[in-house]
């Protein structure tokens, strides 16, 4: 898909209403008298657990990728860990994930495209009905069947909300201005610059037929989804840095699960 053919594209106007709702709610953190530093606190941490644990090693490299194996009741906390990023359907997450990976920056089904320019891959993607979504069914057949991703699949928003009423009831309005609304955005833009900055910024050390860049400073941001070249060239890998220098947050853990017997069968490249 090109440019030109974006304009032919019918709008997702639950997406748009939503992200836009929910950048305004963010911006209240910015009062005052919405600063809180307990609230502040657990909003770094819930940025972990639901963008590092859940995201990035959970929904990411451990059922997109399938890069390594973990019972069963640590496969669902993962999972729902992810769901609380409120970042859409898991079953839905997989299955566009999986198609990028397919038609990386070749056309309309890789569904952030990075040839479309960098608005488009972070965000403007989202704010249509693309022809991905037709795609997902054929490609998530290995979890769309399971009744926990099926239940986190339709009740992901029910589930946020839940816990925004929850912490209103315990902590205020400040909490559900900083845990909910802001640490959702942040975790929104730290996993979009995936798809945007390091198809743009950073170095290449694999010759890939895309775009796909080494870009630190969203590694930082994203536990060490930053490393996108390494991980376009050994999309499997459970390591995405690479070099020693390469600091991958997400394969630490990755490397303590697997010590403590609660990670198995770690893929890594032949040569590494």
């Amino acid at each position: 898909m090109t440019i030109a053919t974006q304009d032919k594209l019918q709008y997702n106007w639950k997406h748009v209403i939503s992200l836009a709702g929910l950048h305004i709610g963010a911006l209240f953190a910015l009062l005052p008298s919405n600063f809180n530093w307990t609230a502040v606190g657990l909003t770094v941490f819930m940025h972990w657990i639901t963008g590092g644990l859940g995201i990035t090693l959970g929904w990411h490299r451990m059922l997109t990728h399938r890069s390594f194996q973990t019972p069963k009741f640590v496969e669902y906390f993962l999972a729902f860990c992810g769901a609380l990023a409120c970042q859409g359907g898991i079953i839905d997450w997989v299955g566009l994930h999986r198609l990028h990976h397919t038609h990386s920056d070749q056309n309309a089904i890789d569904p952030h495209n990075a040839q479309n320019g960098f608005w488009w891959s972070h965000i403007g993607w989202m704010l249509y009905k693309g022809p991905a979504h037709a795609e997902i069914a054929r490609c998530t057949k290995d979890i769309s069947s399971d009744p926990f991703y099926q239940f986190l699949q339709k009740y992901f928003l029910p589930m946020q909300i839940v816990f925004g009423v929850l912490l209103y009831l315990a902590a205020g309005w400040s909490f559900v201005v900083w845990v909910i609304f802001a640490r959702l955005i942040l975790v929104y833009h730290c996993t979009w610059f995936v798809n945007s900055a390091t198809h743009k910024f950073g170095y290449r050390t694999y010759e890939t037929k895309d775009s796909s860049t080494n870009c630190w400073w969203v590694a930082v941001l994203t536990y060490g989804e930053g490393w996108h070249n390494n991980h376009h060239a050994y999309q499997y890998s459970a390591r995405h840095g690479m070099k020693w220098w390469e600091f991958d947050f997400t394969w630490v853990t990755i490397q303590v699960m697997e010590a403590l017997g609660l990670a198995s069968k770690v893929k890594l490249p032949a040569a590494k």
